[in-house]
């Protein structure tokens, strides 16, 4: 069995590391790169950390209780939707030509070829949601500060929860409560209830008003047919109006940047990160060469445009008013969840796109990818993508969000579709 797994990892490079000693063991879980452990390496996909080796354990790993079996390879900081700006690319199971989505790609990728695998990956935008769909499995982002964040590496601080992807549902329920609950290290996750297990039954859910108009043909059908097999299984579906989420992924945006730009001041060559530059150098001079050098060309864009976004009156004008859309966008939501359960949105506008094409995507294109899985995120409400489709062989997801603090009801959606859709999984899953 280990030469097999070896060969997939291999062929799929969804480990940046791994123990080849714990590849046959029953259950396994894996860490996107940006969470830490002390077994392992943590660059975050960045060169700006290669060789970084942690002292200590992230909170979810000491929560685990077991050593975890590799570190799976993500966009750089996870600044991506397709896993192409990190060190290194994982390989679709569906399609090893196609990217596994991101920025927890190699998350996604090991859940979807190893059995009984859980991967814990990082959301700074959608990117456990993005991947899940396009490798045709659960993703579960949780509530923002449900799990503690202790042991992450910063890429955005506001809306980066670590969250679960897998292959079967059993799998989220039995993983959750053992990574969340409050942790002094973590004053954003003191903030949460109690979580408790209540298998809240999914009655009612809502569709945000054309939410699917800009999806491709093959996930709006997708998604329509899922619509008519939850009304089957008398789920209550209501179409709603959400006046506020136009303007959300332009205020994510912006903030994201600002969040961005803020977390890489501190690898300046000096204290944080590598350390191997001309220190003959001006102080300016050595800070621009090595930031230069060991950035990719995304890291290097959200920092200048986070520093465009909060320089002189463009703060108020565009950073304050993207807080201020927040707020509109979260109530917006809670006033569809003071009456159904879930909103329901497709998870990805598209099926897995090949990795040439991922590459030459724009960064623009790239980042619109995100309009579903984004601002739910973007907002801290939990939400998980479920396959619902397939298209010439590639997967579709479909996305269920809830109110804050409520994943109970998605852990009981996920249970639900998986005993009324048929989940493919990939072939070359062992």
């Amino acid at each position: 069995m280990s030469s097999g797994r070896i060969h997939l990892i291999e062929k799929h490079r969804m480990f940046s590391e791994f123990d080849a000693s714990l590849l046959d063991e029953k259950f396994t879980y894996s860490l996107s790169d940006d969470i830490t452990s002390g077994k392992f390496q943590a660059t975050a996909g960045s060169r700006m950390l290669e060789g970084y080796h942690p002292l200590f354990d992230a909170a979810v790993v000491s929560r685990m209780g077991a050593s975890p079996m590799g570190k799976t390879n993500m966009d750089e900081f996870g600044f991506g939707m397709f896993s192409v700006t990190g060190t290194d690319i994982p390989r679709n199971p569906f399609g090893s030509e196609r990217s596994c989505g991101g920025s927890s790609g190699g998350a996604a990728c090991a859940a979807a070829l190893f059995e009984d695998h859980v991967a814990l990956g990082t959301s700074g935008g959608g990117s456990i949601t993005s991947p899940a769909a396009l490798c045709g499995i659960f993703g579960l982002t949780p509530t923002h500060g449900r799990v503690s964040r202790h042991g992450q590496i910063d890429g955005v601080s506001s809306m980066g929860p670590i969250g679960i992807l897998a292959a079967e549902s059993e799998l989220l329920k039995n993983c959750l409560p053992l990574i969340s609950g409050k942790d002094d290290r973590d004053p954003v996750s003191i903030a949460q209830p109690e979580f408790k297990l209540k298998k809240k039954k999914l009655k009612t859910a809502a569709i945000p008003k054309g939410i699917a108009d800009s999806a491709g043909a093959e996930v709006r059908k997708a998604f329509n047919d899922s619509i008519e097999l939850l009304k089957s299984m008398s789920v209550d579906i209501e179409t709603v109006d959400m006046p506020h989420m136009e303007y959300a992924m332009s205020a994510h945006y912006v903030v994201n940047v600002t969040e961005a730009a803020t977390n890489l001041v501190q690898y300046c060559g000096m204290r944080c990160g590598r350390m191997d530059g001309d220190l003959s150098l001006p102080f300016n001079d050595y800070f621009v060469s090595f930031r230069s050098k060991y950035f990719g060309t995304e890291a290097k864009l959200r920092a200048i445009m986070g520093t465009y976004v909060t320089a002189g009156d463009n703060r108020e004008k565009m950073y304050l008013k993207s807080l201020g859309i927040r707020k509109l966008v979260t109530d917006d939501y809670k006033k569809v969840f003071a009456e159904h359960d879930v909103i329901l949105t497709p998870s990805m506008p598209f099926t897995a796109p090949t990795i040439d094409d991922a590459i030459r995507m724009s960064s623009a294109d790239s980042y619109t990818a995100s309009r579903f899985a984004a601002p739910p995120v973007f907002c801290g409400f939990p939400c998980l993508s479920v396959p619902c489709g397939y298209s010439d062989g590639l997967p579709i997801g479909m996305q269920f969000i809830s109110d804050h603090w409520d994943e109970d009801v998605l852990l009981s959606a996920a249970e639900l579709w998986e005993k009324s859709f048929s989940v493919k999984t990939a072939e070359a899953r062992t």
